[in-house]
């Protein structure tokens, strides 16, 4: 009777099982810290007076938000979590082996199946795709975790969205995920599990569903999963596990858990859609935005920064022309992503097209850099959050997308929905 959000739970906790509300001491395989998170951790953890992490290999810090430094603070933040990595012996990644976090550790084997996975990131929950249970912590928290092993937590409830049915052209795993929290609010799923099921999320392929586990915290969520399937094993026999880390294991949901709230949804009506500013929740179809005239696109970010995420804007982008009113910024998740990009033609459709390719970097999607918004500019972003002063001005406006309705708007100058003027459905791309 229990979801897999208890069982894992329950598993790490030393229990036969939990349920919603309990409090739980919980082991952690995984500990995650970036260029400005971590270093707030390392001093915490300094304070503990703890001279050395529970297990190197189960502790990362990943330099992706201002990398390569955009200035002597970042150049300094990123130079603090080097040395603490040096000085530990824990996983690293430097720039030019490095990529956005959550791209990065499900491509390098450091995160699966049954994990407990917490970082100072709150897109931590990306991780749930794979199954496991992950969510995002404070920096304080973190440090504890770096010198114990343990995180002290309430388990959550599960709420169980079902997509039937199957998605409709150039429809995304980004637009269910958008469409869900424009039904839910942003505190729908208040620290709640969003547990994704149903015909569509069962042909949907990883990279769709990186993308709605990442996003489940801008429906307020404490984590998003989903259940291992043959996607998932396919998969993780792509992308072994790196040694050193938590062994995997697969757990389901029973027939008879205990859900606080089941959501069902057609996915066969669900169309492209863009969430205006300044919520997430602000969500409306692409093909009924009206006139929005765009300053900026940006494709990429850990929610829509990997490989069929390129594709798609390829697809749209080939043979055209972004509009001359606009700048196209273009970001690769990670540098294996960006090397396929490049050996598959993409990066020349991208540039043959006017758009700017970057190293892989979170830069502009908290108003770090490449990509900052002045007063008054608008933004089409395939990133997760368009809060007032984002990306950069608090008179700025972002809108959040797909990669295809980014490409096609990248292209007209204005939000517009790919349509059948792109020529064939997303799922027919071949490379």
């Amino acid at each position: 009777m229990a979801t897999i959000t208890e069982k894992i739970l329950a598993a790490h906790s030393g229990r036969a099982f939990v349920s919603p509300g309990d409090f739980a001491n919980v082991s952690v395989d995984m500990v995650l810290a970036n260029d400005i998170t971590g270093p707030l951790a390392i001093r915490e953890f300094r304070k503990l007076g703890v001279t050395r992490v529970f297990n190197p290999a189960r502790v990362v810090m990943v330099p992706d938000h201002f990398i390569p430094n955009k200035d002597i603070p970042s150049a300094i933040q990123a130079q603090d979590i080097r040395e603490f990595a040096r000085e530990q012996g824990i996983v690293y990644f430097e720039a030019g082996r490095s990529g956005i976090e959550h791209v990065l550790l499900p491509e390098e084997g450091l995160v699966g199946p049954g994990h407990v996975v917490i970082g100072a990131d709150s897109h931590t929950c990306t991780y749930g795709a794979l199954g496991a249970f992950a969510t995002g912590m404070g920096s304080t928290d973190i440090a504890a975790a770096m010198a114990t092993g343990d995180i002290w937590m309430k388990v959550p409830p599960t709420i169980k969205l079902v997509f039937h049915g199957s998605l409709q052209p150039w429809t995304s795993g980004k637009d269910l995920i958008l469409h869900a929290i424009g039904d839910i609010g942003i505190d729908g799923a208040l620290y709640s599990a969003m547990e994704f099921h149903g015909e569509a999320i069962q042909f949907m392929d990883m990279d769709g569903r990186f993308t709605m586990a990442n996003m489940a915290i801008e429906a307020g969520a404490k984590a998003g999963v989903f259940e291992v399937d043959a996607t998932t094993e396919e998969y993780l026999a792509t992308h072994p596990q790196r040694a050193g880390t938590a062994p995997c294991r697969r757990y389901f949901t029973d027939s008879n858990a205990d859900y606080s709230r089941i959501i069902e949804y057609d996915a066969s009506t669900i169309e492209p859609v863009v969430a205006f500013p300044h919520l997430p929740s602000n969500v409306r179809p692409a093909s009924t935005a009206g006139d929005v005239v765009i300053d900026q696109v940006v494709i990429g970010s850990c929610t829509n920064g990997r490989l069929s995420d390129l594709r798609i804007a390829a697809q749209i982008l080939r043979g055209r022309s972004v509009h001359e009113s606009l700048r196209c910024i273009i970001i690769p998740g990670s540098q294996r992503v960006y090397r396929q990009a490049v050996d598959e033609g993409l990066v020349h459709v991208f540039l043959d097209a006017g758009a700017v390719v970057s190293t892989p970097t979170c830069g502009p999607c908290l108003g770090g850099y490449m990509g900052i918004l002045a007063p008054g500019e608008r933004c089409l972003s395939t990133t997760n959050r368009n809060f007032v002063g984002r990306m950069g001005s608090p008179q700025s406006e972002v809108y959040l997308s797909s990669p295809a309705v980014a490409a096609a708007t990248a292209i007209a100058g204005r939000i517009s929905p790919p349509g059948n003027t792109y020529g064939e459905s997303r799922e027919e791309i071949s490379w």
